[in-house]
């Protein structure tokens, strides 16, 4: 009847949808080969923050049957942990730093609570499956098996022991070496990479190894991983090293770190190095707000996932799906090589905000060695106030906007900033380049906007939480390392991130039009490792 029948109607259909479907495929695949298409390959991690289950008397001498019932309990907690992790799309988890065992033991007290692991380069080993291979190594089946039944790659920080003979002039009077451990399982339950934490914290039980582990681990959704723990992140060795030798970009890193402010909470100092660094950052912390034991998250370089809870308990899980960051670090590295060098810097910027708005210092707006504070007809005295167990030189921030220079000894520390509203807040403007000798040695640079306690100078340093004062800055020093953390701390224990910053003839800067929340710290941490 001149119709087109049911059938063949179709038939025309079908053939439609499939040439449309080849076309839309044609042209993907022309956007991706013409570079209009820029494919992000992203995957899912976790991270969890847990209120270990501690020895009431960690010094005391327990056995080995005992030592497993407890670390048999937060184990329990991490089984639960990795299977909602896994529920959520998650491929890999992070546990914290001591999470099974608890702290403070003694050599002789921690002993009973040691698994022996042998080296991952040494055995290609699956504890879940092969469980009777080692004695001593209920802790690691567990983790091996949780991480099978879950099918995810599982970071754990945990006690271990390998015994050495004396003609190792390293070896202890007792035989053995007591290590502070990490180890990461495939989603197979395969043991594949194990690290010995190098820089310990008042860690008189565990021994330091011989030489720093560099450990990498591969895995099919984002590559290669690097990791190291707590303490290590000061410095060079292993953590810069193994970025710097390795061009890692993606970094696990279990924590037991105690809070320390303004410079030096566990959040503000992840997320700086993820930036400094330009890598992802996994960290997993202890949660026990008593010692002041809190702060994980998630890191890239322009985005957090974080988590600081002072005010309550219980643990906390933190899923988040990241990019891969794939970029070559020796273009960074060749940059900083350059600054030691003292050749000129062009403007190079790294920047949350579109590649196309990067702007930097223009003529007039660099150092120019002046002390001043617009609408003040004098200069603002200088004074000294103790921060961060350091003598830090400072001046008073005082009017609602203004220049200012504070120096000490090599570096002199300069900032152009605006209020929003003149609060009723003291900020300071510091500046410390010297070795800290308090809890660790090391030397440190540091250019330093804070809040202060109160209204006094005297309280400039202390610990603070929260403020209300909005601010525009520009802060830049003239930095003798290459190695610059950029701290930006506001109100609540929250972060924020700089519009700009970067190196500009030989200063580095950090700028920011208005804090989101008031502001807490922002600060260039500098670490001159050779100096330490």
């Amino acid at each position: 009847m001149g119709g087109v029948s049911g059938e063949r109607k179709r038939f025309m259909a079908h053939n439609m949808v499939d040439l449309c479907w080849k076309l839309s495929v044609c042209f993907f695949c022309y956007q991706v080969v013409s570079g209009r298409v820029k494919q992000e390959a992203r995957y899912v991690a976790a991270v969890y923050e847990h209120e270990s289950i501690l020895s009431p008397n960690p010094t005391a001498p327990t056995d080995r049957r005992s030592a497993l019932e407890l670390m048999g309990r937060n184990l329990d907690i991490y089984d639960q942990q990795v299977a909602a992790a896994a529920r959520q799309g998650a491929q890999i988890i992070v546990f914290p730093e001591d999470g099974i065992h608890g702290f403070n033991f003694t050599r002789r007290s921690i002993y009973p609570y040691l698994d022996f692991v042998p080296h991952s380069d040494s055995v290609k080993w699956n504890p879940c499956r092969e469980k009777y291979l080692f004695s001593d190594t209920e802790v690691l089946q567990r983790l091996s098996c949780m991480a099978l039944k879950n099918k995810i790659f599982l970071v754990a920080n945990l006690g271990t022991k390998q015994p050495c003979e004396h003609t190792d002039p390293h070896c202890p009077r007792d035989g053995r070496y007591q290590f502070n451990t990490n180890v990461v399982f495939n989603d197979a339950g395969t043991l594949v990479a194990t690290y010995r934490k190098h820089n310990l914290y008042f860690e008189y039980a565990f021994d330091t190894p011989p030489e720093p582990d560099y450990q990498l681990f591969d895995t099919p959704f984002a590559g290669k991983f690097g990791m190291f723990t707590c303490f290590d992140i000061l410095f060079f060795e292993p953590a810069v090293n193994l970025i710097r030798q390795y061009s890692v970009k993606q970094i696990v890193y279990p924590t037991a770190w105690m809070n320390q402010l303004p410079l030096l909470s566990a959040v503000e100092f992840q997320q700086a190095f993820a930036t400094a660094f330009s890598v992802n950052i996994l960290a997993a912390n202890i949660h026990h707000p008593t010692l002041g034991m809190t702060g994980s998250g998630i890191y890239t370089p322009v985005k957090s996932f974080i988590y600081h809870n002072m005010d309550s308990y219980g643990g906390k899980l933190i899923v988040a799906e990241i990019p891969v960051i794939s970029t070559d670090y020796k273009t960074d590295l060749e940059h900083n090589e350059r600054f030691r060098e003292n050749v000129h810097h062009s403007c190079t910027t790294s920047t949350s905000t579109s590649g196309d708005d990067q702007v930097c210092f223009t003529e007039g707006q660099e150092a120019h060695g002046k002390v001043s504070e617009k609408g003040n007809q004098q200069s603002p005295p200088l004074f000294y106030a103790e921060m961060m167990y350091d003598n830090f030189t400072f001046v008073p921030v005082w009017a609602e906007k203004g220049e200012l220079q504070v120096c000490a000894n090599t570096l002199c520390c300069y900032l152009n900033y605006k209020r929003d509203v003149l609060t009723d807040e003291l900020y300071a403007l510091g500046v410390f380049d010297g070795l800290h000798t308090v809890n660790g040695i090391y030397y440190v640079q540091a250019c330093a906007l804070v809040k202060c306690g109160g209204l006094s100078f005297s309280t400039c340093g202390q610990e603070v939480t929260h403020a209300t004062a909005l601010i525009d800055f520009q802060l830049w020093g003239n930095m003798s390392t290459p190695y610059i953390f950029p701290l930006l701390l506001t109100s609540g224990i929250t972060l924020d991130f700089a519009d700009h910053m970067g190196w500009k003839n030989n200063h580095y800067f950090l700028s920011k039009n208005r804090t989101t929340n008031g502001l807490l710290t922002a600060a260039l941490y500098g670490r001159w490792y050779e100096k330490d």
